[in-house]
């Protein structure tokens, strides 16, 4: 009998406990004021959230981190710097032009000078002028002078002399002499020779 009322006595204390705890709002509170379970971190503190993917940070579908929101947005190429030709749109080539053919300038003139020869009559000392390889002119710049020297240098000047004369249709110093002025054509043969010397 005593036994039956400890059990009863025992179990109504119990239910009367739980009730009390149950109730009270001071345990509810401390129940409520407990942290919630974390995900133990199986490494230690500080870990590269790149190498644990359960770090925050870190992307747990590829389980590489994310972007930091710190970090700044990619660089984009400034407006009207980009290399990148537009799709549609046509390139002309600009087809090669022909060579120009150029022709090539004429040889220009020179005159050459040569040496000048002392005879009894006077002195005798030719030019000639000359365009490349040929012998274009030729000039008599010095003939004896005065009384019948004139006529005879007036007639080897006008065989020698001059682009049609005998100098430029020969081509050389083998010259014909003039009849009466041997002196003076001898003379003229020696200077057209060194002039031509010079020249050639």
């Amino acid at each position: 009998m005593r036994r039956a009322l400890l059990a009863i006595t025992g179990l109504a204390a119990s239910t009367t406990a739980l009730v009390v705890l149950k109730g009270s709002p001071g345990t509810t509170q401390v129940a409520q004021n407990l942290p919630t379970a974390q995900p133990v971190n199986p490494t230690a503190p500080g870990v590269d959230p790149s190498v644990d993917p359960a770090a925050p940070g870190a992307d747990p579908a590829a389980g590489a981190p994310t972007p930091s929101k710190t970090a700044g947005p990619p660089a984009s190429p400034k407006p009207g710097k980009t290399t990148a030709r537009p799709s549609g749109t046509k390139t002309t080539t600009k087809a090669p032009s022909a060579p120009r053919t150029t022709k090539a300038a004429p040889p220009s003139n020179r005159r050459v000078t040569g040496n000048g020869f002392e005879n009894e009559y006077g002195y005798v000392q030719v030019q000639i002028v000359v365009s490349g390889n040929r012998i274009v002119d030729a000039v008599a710049l010095s003939l004896p002078s005065g009384g019948e020297s004139d006529i005879h240098s007036g007639d080897v000047r006008s065989r020698y002399d001059g682009s049609g004369g005998e100098v430029v249709q020969k081509q050389n110093a083998n010259l014909n002499t003039v009849s009466g002025a041997t002196e003076t054509s001898n003379s003229y043969k020696q200077s057209l020779r060194s002039a031509i010397e010079q020249a050639f």
